[in-house]
C-alpha cells in the first residue's frame, strides 16, 4: 500500500513539475522566409521618378516629387514598415498622406493632391505620387505582401 501512494505520489510531482515547465514556456512565433522582392519599387531622386517590378518584369513608370532643398529623401534600400490607406502627417498640418506606404520612421511614399509639382521636388522628405498611383501601388504591394516588397531609393 505504501508503495503505491508513493508511485502515485511521484507521478503527480512528476506531472505538476512537468505542467509548471509548459506553463513558463514562451510559445515560439512561426517565422516564414520573406522569399525574394516580388514587388520592387526603385525612386530615382535625381530624374525625380519611379519605376516598379513585379516578378521582375516592368510593371509602371511614374514622376514623383521627393525632398525639396532643406528636407532630404533618405537614400538605401528598405521594407515596409507600416501601410495606412488613410493617414494624415502630425507633423506637418494634418496633411492627407492617402495610400501611404512607410518605409523609414516617418518617410513614406504616398499619393498628394499636388500632382502639377511631381517630377520635381517638393515634399518634405517623402515620396509624393499621383492619388491613382499611390492607390494603384498600394493595392499591389497588399496583394503580393509587405515582406516581399523592397523599395529603394538612389541619386
Amino acid at each position: 500500500m505504501f508503495r503505491k501512494l508513493l508511485a502515485m505520489a511521484t507521478c503527480a510531482l512528476v506531472a505538476a513539475s512537468f505542467m509548471v515547465g509548459v506553463a513558463d514556456a514562451k510559445p515560439r512565433k512561426k517565422r516564414y522566409k520573406a522569399g525574394p522582392a516580388a514587388v520592387q519599387v526603385h525612386v530615382d531622386v535625381s530624374s525625380q521618378t519611379m519605376s516598379v517590378r513585379v516578378n521582375g518584369k516592368s510593371y509602371a513608370y511614374w514622376p514623383v516629387s521627393t525632398g525639396r532643398k532643406g528636407f532630404s529623401t533618405p537614400r538605401g534600400t528598405y521594407s515596409v514598415k507600416r501601410m495606412h490607406k488613410r493617414y494624415f502627417s502630425r507633423q506637418y498640418y494634418n496633411s492627407p498622406m492617402p495610400h501611404s506606404i512607410f518605409f523609414s520612421g516617418g518617410f513614406a511614399i504616398h499619393g498628394s493632391n499636388y500632382i502639377r509639382q511631381l517630377g520635381r521636388p517638393a515634399s518634405h522628405g517623402c515620396v509624393r505620387l499621383h492619388p491613382g498611383n499611390a492607390a494603384r501601388l498600394y493595392s499591389l504591394v497588399q496583394t503580393y505582401g509587405p515582406r516581399r516588397t523592397r523599395i529603394t531609393l538612389s541619386n
